[in-house]
Parts: structure tokens; C-alpha cells; sequence
């Protein structure tokens, strides 16, 4: 996959977009013994030099993707720092063989279910970008059932504070006694979004999981505090959801390969 020559270098950690763009300019970078123009896109298949010296094809490569699905508990946080100190969802998480992990938008604090989290900055930020459009689906348990006027607002469109929103589909999950479960279904990740729009009905959330994210569901086997990476199959279809080319992939850590689980030392 051909990209842009200054991102590739400037991913490879050879200098700043800016310099290298300054490089270019200068005459100092050469594509395949061609003077480099700003704009040209080259791949691993293509010979860079710098002053003359050549690029290893490995620096050329893009980044390789670790991805993993943790079932986040309800009483942890998705940032890394917390002025009250509570537990955060990193501390349960393994130390990634490159860079860090970067978290597919976040649960708050009351919220668990499936959460994503990527050491590949590009691709977390096309799943969050609201032009993708992806969607994310969670069970929804309330008090009572709600009537249908109710339910046809909430897919309508309702106006909260920060603008218009709706749930693109609710379905109706039973239950027993006076609480009842729905499955809701939106494309946007706002903050609390799916408590908003329940509360500016007058409903109730007791409890509220996040069951899938795009192609990506909740394992029924996976419990609440542990982890595992994506296998290739669910990887390769996270990237089309995000509109990405196939990446390379790590290899995961040997304890991790028969299980494909675990919890990360607290």
C-alpha cells in the first residue's frame, strides 16, 4: 500500500512530517534515484534515500497491528490518570510489543461490556471519526417496559444538549419482573450518549453493556476483567469496517497463543 513519502519516513521515526517535508524541498531525498517531490507516495517496494544513504524497506512497512477486546467491569475508568484514583482499564491490560495501547472510544465508569483497544493510532482514530459510521450495539436493562410512542421518538431523533441523536434500531430483549432489556443500536460515540437519550424519556438505565463494536462482538466466554487478541479473521474485518488495508500483524506473546486470554498483573 503506497502512502505518503514524509508520513512513512516520519512514522519511521527518521524526523518530524515538517523536516522531512523541508528535506524534500532541498533536494536531499531521492525515490528510486529520482529526486523526491512533495506529494510522491512510495511503498516497500520502492528504494528511498537520504543523502544519499539508502532506508531499510522495513522502516518503509506500515505499522503492524495488535489489537485486543477486554470485557471491561463496571467501577473502572478509560483514562490512564484519575484525580480520585480508581482503577483504570489499563492496569488490567498486557504491555504491547510496540508503542501503546490507545483505547476505541470509552465506557464510563458505570458502563462495561466490549472495549477495543489498539497500539495502530490510525486505526482507532477512523473507527472513532464520526464519517465511519460504525456501529455499536448494547444491552440496555430498565425499569418496566416502555411504551412504543417512546421507542419511535427515540429512533426518530431526539435533541439533547449537544445536538441532535437517535438509536438506529431498539430491540425488544425481555425480561422478567420490573426490569426489561432492550438492544440498542447508534453510530456515534458521544459522551453518555445512550443514558441521554434514554433519560430524556424519563427511563430509567439500571445497568448498560456494550455487546459489540462494528463487526466485533462480546465473546460469550470471555469474563468480566480479562482479555484476548483479535484473531486474524475479526482483524481483518475491524480494518474494512474502518476502511484500512490489510496490516501486518505481531506475533502475540507465547502465553497468550493457546486460550487467547488473560488478566494483566493490578
Amino acid at each position: 500500500m503506497a502512502e505518503r513519502l514524509q508520513k512513512i519516513l516520519a512514522r519511521g521515526g527518521l524526523g518530524s512530517r515538517r523536516e522531512i517535508e523541508a528535506w524534500i524541498k532541498a533536494g536531499r531525498v531521492r525515490v528510486n534515484g529520482v529526486p523526491a517531490q512533495l506529494g510522491d507516495k512510495v511503498s516497500v517496494k520502492d528504494r528511498v534515500t537520504i543523502d544519499g544513504r539508502p532506508i531499510s524497506p522495513k522502516r518503509l512497512q506500515p505499522p503492524s497491528s495488535q489489537v485486543i477486546i477486554y470485557h471491561k467491569p463496571a467501577g473502572e475508568v478509560c483514562s490512564r490518570k484519575d484525580p480520585e484514583g480508581r482503577p483504570n482499564v489499563f492496569q488490567s491490560l498486557p504491555r504491547p510489543q510496540q508503542g501503546r495501547w490507545i483505547s476505541v472510544g470509552r465506557l464510563d465508569i458505570n458502563t462495561s461490556g466490549l472495549l477495543l483497544l489498539t497500539t495502530d493510532g490510525e486505526l482507532a482514530n477512523r473507527l472513532m471519526h464520526p464519517s465511519t459510521q460504525v456501529e455499536r450495539e448494547y444491552a440496555v436493562r430498565v425499569l418496566g417496559t416502555v411504551a412504543e410512542d417512546v421507542i419511535e421518538r427515540l429512533q426518530g431523533g431526539v435533541t439533547l444538549e449537544d445536538g441532535l441523536a437517535r438509536f438506529e434500531q431498539i430491540l425488544d430483549a425481555g425480561g422478567e419482573g420490573a426490569n426489561h432489556w432492550y438492544h440498542v443500536i447508534l453510530r456515534e460515540g458521544r459522551n453518555r450518549e445512550v443514558r441521554r437519550l434514554w433519560e430524556s424519556q424519563g427511563v430509567r438505565v439500571s445497568r448498560l453493556i456494550r455487546i459489540r463494536f462494528g463487526p466485533i462482538r462480546l465473546p460469550p466466554g470471555l469474563r468480566l476483567g480479562r482479555w484476548r487478541f483479535l484473531e486474524r479473521p475479526e482483524l481483518k474485518a475491524l480494518l474494512e469496517a474502518a476502511g484500512m488495508e490489510p496490516r501486518p500483524t505481531q506475533s502475540r506473546p507465547s502465553s497468550q497463543r493457546r486460550g487467547g486470554q488473560g488478566r494483566g498483573q493490578r
